[in-house]
Formats: structure tokens, C-alpha cells, sequence
């Protein structure tokens, strides 16, 4: 009952059992404004959500909650938290009595409306206590709702965190092959709309290409022509993507399409600087390279199909190195994550659902241990019937002078996870002559270390080939 509801009551009423709860209703119903009271608190446990800003704002709203709250009752943090402190704030209520879970929140506006994807991680018993909120809450795939419970700790927020940078890495491949097909295809925004609304038919059906879709369709209100055109080229963001990139190098992990994706916000700020670069350079006798690959004649139908295939197959690497980052994490933590359930969670509600989701989820609950996405049979015949694809479109942007660094991010972690042998041997060397780090060799056991420089110079067949 709100403030002014309660100012306007011409009535109140203390004692909240059957006669009074019924009482109360029948005043109510015949017109009168009433307030009620009862003496004793209510049973079962209380969970509150807040969805406020991250840091400090949340342990304010904590601290303020906590004194209205008992023992067994919940908070619900739904917003964009640093896993850390989620687990610092467990701590926190823990000693109060009160159970802590962090929630990650993915939809947006719409989804927070109709039915988000939820990730709660913590407290079980406080998912216990909301879990049937949460189910209908959330949004409704095939194979259940979108929520399930993580695992202890901020593996909730770890997720979502791992979910928003498998999103900016979405986000820059379209945007990627949206270049491509506009200047090196010359397509219009007209042809762009239609083409993503074909591929939202098939195997990239997702969220993302059906809003990409729809925003070449939208006029300029303000002047001629398509709305995209006119939105200033630098990209926001709010720091879940650096936090994914941070951990993954905390980690080992390999992350390099979400790194990729990050590096292009961060020049797309630089707008002053590309535009005087861009005139210095030209100065300098930079050519439009663009412009001549245009007249040069280009498949149009040929390379809108070679985009799609490479847009897939870079997809792929994308969620790889994302859920390889959780895999490496759940193991540090012993989260015990079920990739395949997140798989699942992401299928509705959330900014990256997709079709291709679910054959992310089987291809986990094929093999709960798959070292990666790019090795699962079905995955692995897609990545080599695309690769061809790929090349081309990757040689082609590279020739016209237009960068794709996600593309080409992705393809260089498929080239380099296939090989069976890396350069990594000279680079071996190289630590082991200048900081005497040591090496293994593949033909026998043990750590090795070797005078290279003096070997070296002592070479008669080092000298000979100087000569």
C-alpha cells in the first residue's frame, strides 16, 4: 500500500487472523480505504531484490535494509556486481543472520517486463525460499524457465559478467559484418534489413540479428535517409567486458574475440584522433582502398553467404573462449557450473539468446568435460565446412583496408588451438638465452637450460652461414 493510500484511510484495523483478514477485505471491497495492522511479524521468511547502482550504493541500501530485517530473511542483489563483493556481502549478512544472494539480471527493459534470464548464485536456501518467484518470473524456453541456481559464492555474478562479454563479442562481429557488406558489398540499409531478416530464419536466429534487422528499417525523422547512419560512431559501456578480459588474463584463459570487441570500444572513443588520422595518413598517400575493391566487381550473393558462414564459425570461438573463462573459474572456486544449464538459461530472456544455444546445451550434456566448443564433433565438422568462408571474408575486408579485429581474432584462436605444433619452441629459447628460464624438450624428460650465445658464436656453422 503506498503513502498516499495509507494518508487517505478511513479506517484501521488491528489483528490480522481469518475474522480479521475477512473483516478487513469486506470494508475494503465496499469502498472504504483501510490500514491494517498485525502484532505479530509474518512467518515466512522476507526476501527483498535491489536493483540499484553497483559499489557503494549497494552497501548503503544493505546497511538500510538490515535494520528492518530478521534472521533467515534474504536480499536479492539483481544488478551488475564485481563477484568479489557479492561474497564480501554474504559474509556481511551471514554474520546478521541473513541469507545474500547475487543475482545476474539479462534482457534489458523488455526482458526485466516480460521474462528475464536469471542467474542466482549463493545462499541455496534463499534460492529455495524465492525459487517458485523466480520460475515464473523468468523467461519461458522449450525446456523450462530461464533461471537456475549457479552455484555458492558471486557464481552468479561471474556469470552474468562472463554473459556480457560473450555479448560484446556478439555485438562486434555483426557490427563487423555489417562493414563488411556495406563497403566492400555496397549493400544499402534496405538490402542489410533484409539480409539479417534471412538469416534470423535460419542458424544465426537470435536476439541480436532480429534488433539488427530492425534498426536498418528505421527513417530519420530529422532528415533523409536510415536513422544508423546518423548515430555517432563511439561506442559506451559499463565495465563488465574489461572485468571478463581482467580475469580471463588472471585466469590463462584465452579470450581473444571479447578482447577484441573491448579494444574496438575503446578506440571507437577516440573520435577525434581517427578523424585526424585519417587525414594525415590520406596526406601521407593512403589510398581509399575501399572504393577500388568496390569497383573491382564483387559477388555480391557469393559474399553475402561467405559473411553468414564467417559470422557463424567466429560465433563459435566467441562462446568458446566464454566458457572456457567459466570452466577455468568454477574450477578455481569450485563452483561446480553446469555449463550445459547455462547454456539453457541464455536459450530466452537475455540479450544473447539464440537458437544456436541449444545445441551448445547438447553439446555439454554430450560431454559435461568438452575442453572446448570447437572440438565437439558437430561443432568441429560446422568450424571446417565455414572455414573456407572465413578466409575469404577475412582476405577480402583485410585487402579493402577494413579492419575485423573479431573475425580475425577468432580465426587466428581456431588456427592456433588446431595445431598440434606452435612456434611457442623459439619463444622457449629465447626466455631460456635471455633469463635462463629453461625448457623441455619433446624428445626426453626433464628441464633443460643451454648457453645459447656462447654455442652460438663458438658454431663454426653459425659462422659459415654469416658468411
Amino acid at each position: 500500500m503506498d503513502a498516499s493510500s495509507v494518508a487517505l484511510s478511513r479506517i484501521g484495523l488491528a489483528g490480522l487472523a481469518v475474522m480479521g483478514q475477512n473483516l478487513a477485505l469486506n470494508i475494503a471491497e465496499k469502498g472504504f480505504p483501510i490500514s491494517v495492522y498485525n502484532r505479530t511479524a509474518s512467518k515466512p521468511p522476507r526476501s527483498v531484490i535491489i536493483l540499484v547502482k553497483a559499489g557503494a550504493p549497494v552497501d548503503q541500501t544493505i546497511a538500510t535494509l538490515s535494520e528492518y530485517m530478521a534472521p533467515g530473511d534474504c536480499i536479492i542483489d539483481g544488478g551488475n556486481e564485481w563477484y568479489e563483493n557479492t561474497e564480501r556481502r554474504m559474509r556481511e549478512a551471514s554474520d546478521r543472520g541473513i541469507l545474500y544472494l547475487g543475482m545476474g539480471v539479462s534482457g534489458g527493459e523488455e526482458g526485466a517486463r516480460h521474462g528475464p534470464s536469471l542467474m542466482p548464485g549463493g545462499s541455496f536456501q534463499a534460492y529455495e525460499n524465492i525459487k517458485d518467484v523466480l520460475h515464473k518470473v523468468a523467461a519461458q524456453v522449450d525446456d523450462g524457465p530461464c533461471v537456475t541456481y549457479i552455484g555458492e559464492g558471486g557464481s552468479g555474478n561471474f556469470v552474468k559478467m562472463v554473459h556480457n562479454g560473450i555479448e560484446y563479442g556478439d555485438m562486434q562481429l555483426i557490427s563487423e559484418a555489417y562493414d563488411v557488406l556495406k563497403h566492400v558489398g555496397g549493400l544499402s540499409n534496405e538490402e542489410l534489413a533484409e539480409i539479417f531478416d534471412e538469416w534470423n530464419r535460419g542458424e544465426l536466429e537470435s536476439f541480436l540479428i532480429e534488433i539488427t534487422a530492425d534498426i536498418f528499417k528505421v527513417k530519420d525523422e530529422h532528415g533523409e535517409g536510415e536513422l544508423v547512419d546518423k548515430i555517432l560512431d563511439k561506442t559506451g559501456m559499463k565495465g563488465t567486458g574489461k572485468w571478463t578480459v581482467q580475469q580471463a588474463a588472471e585466469l590463462s584463459v584465452a579470450a581473444p574475440t571479447i578482447a577484441a570487441s573491448l579494444d574496438c570500444r575503446y578506440l571507437s572513443g577516440l573520435k577525434e584522433e581517427r578523424e585526424n588520422a585519417s587525414a594525415i595518413l590520406k596526406e601521407a598517400g593512403m589510398k581509399d582502398e575501399v572504393g577500388t575493391v568496390k569497383m573491382s566487381g564483387v559477388d555480391k550473393k557469393r559474399l553475402i553467404d561467405d559473411v553468414r558462414q564467417a559470422l557463424y564459425a567466429s560465433k563459435i570461438c566467441s562462446y568458446a573462449q566464454g566458457m572456457n573463462l567459466l570452466r577455468a573459474k568454477s574450477v578455481e572456486k569450485g563452483w561446480n557450473l553446469n555449463f550445459g544449464e547455462l547454456a539453457r538459461i541464455w536459450k530466452g530472456g537475455c540479450i544473447i539468446r539464440a537458437v544456436f544455444l541449444d545445441r551448445i546445451k547438447r553439446a555439454y550434456q554430450r560431454n559435461p568435460n568438452l575442453a572446448s566448443l570447437v572440438v565437439d564433433p558437430e561443432f568441429a565438422r560446422e568450424m571446417v565446412q565455414r572455414q573456407a568462408a572465413w578466409r575469404r571474408v577475412v582476405g577480402l575486408a583485410i585487402s579493402a583496408g577494413i579492419s575485423t579485429p573479431g573475425m580475425c581474432a577468432s580465426l587466428a584462436y581456431f588456427d592456433t588451438y588446431r595445431r598440434a605444433r606452435l612456434p611457442a619452441n623459439l619463444v622457449q629459447a629465447q626466455r631460456d638465452l635471455f633469463g635462463a628460464h629453461t625448457y623441455e624438450r619433446i624428445d626426453r624428460p626433464g628441464s633443460f637450460h643451454t648457453e645459447w650465445t656462447k654455442l652460438a658464436r663458438n658454431s663454426k656453422t653459425g659462422v659459415g652461414a654469416l658468411n
